[in-house]
């Protein structure tokens, strides 16, 4: 692990100046503090603000710039200007992908861009690797071989606060593939998360199904959940924001389990 860290500075110091694409994952908030380390201010962050975050990720994540002196500038980007973007069919992810990382390359100029997509990634359905690839852009952590149990490791000797937070993806992940993304649908999920998160809830995800909302929670949260009070509360907020139905999926969370979903 320390030879790939070291690997992981080289591939930073050949690159000169950078501009890291930061999302306050573990990923990315790893990747852009340790090329603040080897090239200074040479390298500094931008995060990408679309209604594919919901707002109180994206104070979150500045947040956490903020408390470890990580310079971050927020590129504001409309997504709904792209239609291979909202018809949110199967290569959606490389429509945005595409979309986002044209925006960006020109605005930093002659900056080189990076991402934080490390060596498992690779692994999974992921277009939007794709489009990265075709822009030239830049993934350090991949290229030095670290993967995410790796990364983690790393983070927390670092005392970065991001070592165990949990993954996170953009709000397009909960809706179907073939269903329309619209600002109204990315912003009622986006607040129900936050929601489950003020009741204490982490590592889940609100799928979306028409008048039905599934909830993917971890296992040892089932009987939390299921706590009457708190049972009533989640069914009064989901109903008042449309949902007819609220379902607890027993298989638990799943990751991208929506790939390829219609």
């Amino acid at each position: 692990m320390r030879e790939k860290l070291e690997v992981l500075e080289g591939i930073l110091q050949t690159l000169g100046r950078i501009v890291v694409a930061y999302s306050g994952g573990v990923d990315s908030t790893f990747l852009l503090f340790v090329a603040r380390r080897v090239l200074g201010a040479s390298a500094r962050g931008v995060l990408f603000d679309t209604a594919l975050l919901p707002p109180h990720k994206r104070e979150e994540a500045l947040q956490t710039a903020s408390a470890l002196g990580l310079p971050v500038d927020v590129l504001s980007l409309d997504i709904f200007e792209n239609r291979d973007i909202v018809a949110n069919g199967p290569e959606r992810c490389y429509f945005c992908k595409k979309h986002l990382f044209t925006k960006l390359l020109a605005w930093a100029g002659k900056s080189i861009i990076c991402d934080g997509t490390n060596a498992d990634e690779v692994l999974e359905f992921r277009p939007g690797l794709r489009a990265k690839e075709e822009l030239g852009v830049r993934s350090p952590l991949l290229e030095a071989g670290l993967t995410k149990g790796e990364i983690r490791e790393l983070s927390r000797e670092y005392e970065l606060p991001t070592w165990n937070k949990p993954s996170y993806s953009c709000l397009a992940t909960r809706i179907p593939q073939g269903t329309e993304l619209t600002a109204e649908l990315l912003e009622r999920i986006g607040k129900l998360e936050r929601f489950l998160e003020e009741l204490g809830f982490s590592g889940f995800r609100v799928r979306h199904h028409g008048t039905i909302a599934r909830l993917e929670l971890k296992e040892e949260d089932f009987s939390r959940v299921l706590e009457p009070k708190k049972r009533q509360k989640i069914l009064e907020e989901f109903k008042n924001a449309g949902y007819h139905f609220v379902t607890l999926d027993l298989g638990g969370y799943q990751k991208g389990s929506m790939d390829g979903k219609i």
